[in-house]
């Protein structure tokens, strides 16, 4: 997903570490405030501040800004790493409609929003560990 262009990343098309930071805080400021989230934030515990961090860290180096997830924590391992949570189509939809939402919220672009929801969804697809 990191190549953009041959000269500029999504990273630094999507306005580098500001938007994506941006982006992820109002992800979880959806999911902490709106109640059509409420079975997506209940798979996060109590605190939202690891989680936050984290997937910074990953949509990062994911969009070929710095690698700080895996500087950090090494090879994501996306699903070994989502298996304790009880991800189903519902947590999937929700986690898609949250970050639908932040990224319009945050300005991003439609047409980037479009390309970035298609990654987002097969990746969160692929997280499915439950049967519906």
């Amino acid at each position: 997903m990191a190549a953009m262009t041959e000269s500029r990343t999504l990273y630094e098309v999507i306005g580098g570490e500001t938007v994506v930071r941006d982006m992820v805080d109002r992800f979880y400021d959806l999911m902490e405030l709106e109640p059509q989230f409420a079975l997506l934030r209940a798979t996060h515990g109590t605190s939202l501040d690891n989680a936050r961090e984290r997937l910074f860290m990953f949509l990062s180096g994911w969009m070929g800004g710095p690698d700080l997830y895996v500087q950090a924590h090494g090879h994501p391992r996306l699903r070994m790493r989502h298996m304790p949570f009880a991800i189903g189509t519902k947590e999937r939809d929700q986690w898609l409609q949250a970050m639908a939402w932040a990224m319009e919220d945050v300005g991003i672009d439609e047409a980037l929003r479009l390309r970035l929801m298609e990654s987002f969804y097969q990746t969160a697809d692929w997280m499915r560990n439950k049967p519906d």
